[in-house]
């Protein structure tokens, strides 16, 4: 049986502007027309692979993976906990993430570089000490560049499985260094430019990780309690299920997440791929105006991270 065109597009229209509402909030709208519409220049061009990466259905999954792997520094889980109210109210903690990474990488360089200087003046008054007595300040470079590499590494790893056009290898390398721009303005001296940089990076991180009881705790609510109806549980449960197999091993190990390969392969995998394919599909540009808009503000403006970070 065929369905009419006009039940099917509404369908998609309903279901993108859920989507939206749900990364994006209330002045979604408002913030997309800002962002894309704005003249002047931005950091960067709409060739970029910053604004490939940014604008794919995979930042869900990459998104989910960062948490969990940001969440095994004690000293940046215990900010976190203190005082990010990701409990109390995560659908706004995720909505001024994607702002802000939206605005990065898309709005003009004055409203990029406003974003910035608030999320700095934030991190600024973000001080405390652990449950070990440990000292913490979210302004810190060390702590700053560990959620920054992993963040860049979530967001590449999972648009090279689940994106719509992974990036080759000099992509991928020019990715890192597109994130670098960012990472400099928040305050990270020196953050790396390629995947091998990266590679290293994480590495130099890996003896000061574990999972402490807020990790745990924040790895449940993250998988197992997210604040949606029942309808949703079923869509979310595979985008989480993907980002659990994305994490390496030892992360996966000291969260105590299952590693299941023949599962994920047979199931897990192309559950992903089908999500994603239908998010984008819901997510499709609205039609643009015949009128062609200035090139430097041309891009995806329904993206997860569009609106949004």
């Amino acid at each position: 049986m065929n369905i009419p065109v006009p039940r099917v597009s509404g369908l998609r229209e309903r279901l993108g502007s859920s989507l939206f509402t749900r990364v994006a909030g209330p002045a979604g709208p408002d913030n997309r027309a800002r962002i894309h519409g704005a003249p002047g220049p931005r950091w960067f061009s709409p060739e970029r692979p910053i604004r490939i990466v940014h604008g794919d259905a995979s930042m869900f999954i990459g998104g989910l993976r960062a948490l969990l792997l940001q969440s095994l520094h004690p000293l940046a889980m215990a900010a976190v906990a203190a005082h990010s109210g990701y409990r109390g109210d995560p659908w706004g903690r995720l909505q001024r993430t994607s702002t802000f990474l939206a605005v990065t990488t898309y709005g003009t360089a004055d409203d990029a570089q406003s974003a910035v200087d608030r999320v700095r003046a934030v991190h600024s008054r973000v001080t405390g000490t652990t449950a070990a007595g440990e000292p913490y300040h979210a302004a810190d470079p060390h702590l700053l560049a560990w959620v920054h590499v992993a963040e860049v590494d979530s967001f590449l790893r999972a648009h090279q499985r689940y994106g719509r056009r992974p990036l080759d290898g000099a992509g991928c390398d020019a990715y890192v260094a597109d994130t670098a721009r960012v990472a400099r303005a928040l305050g990270i001296p020196d953050p790396p430019l390629d995947r091998a940089g990266l590679a290293e990076q994480l590495a130099a991180y890996r003896p000061e990780l574990r999972a402490t009881r807020e990790a745990r705790e924040a790895a449940r609510f993250v998988l197992r309690h997210p604040p949606l109806p029942w309808v949703a549980r079923g869509p979310y449960a595979v985008l989480a299920a993907n980002a659990v197999s994305t994490l390496p091993p030892w992360a996966r190990e000291l969260l105590g997440l299952p590693h299941l390969p023949n599962i994920e392969t047979a199931f897990v995998r192309p559950a992903g791929h089908a999500l994603t394919s239908a998010i984008r599909w819901a997510m499709k540009p609205p039609a643009r105006p015949a009128v062609r808009p200035p090139r430097e503000s041309a891009a995806t403006p329904n993206s997860p991270a569009s609106p949004a970070r």
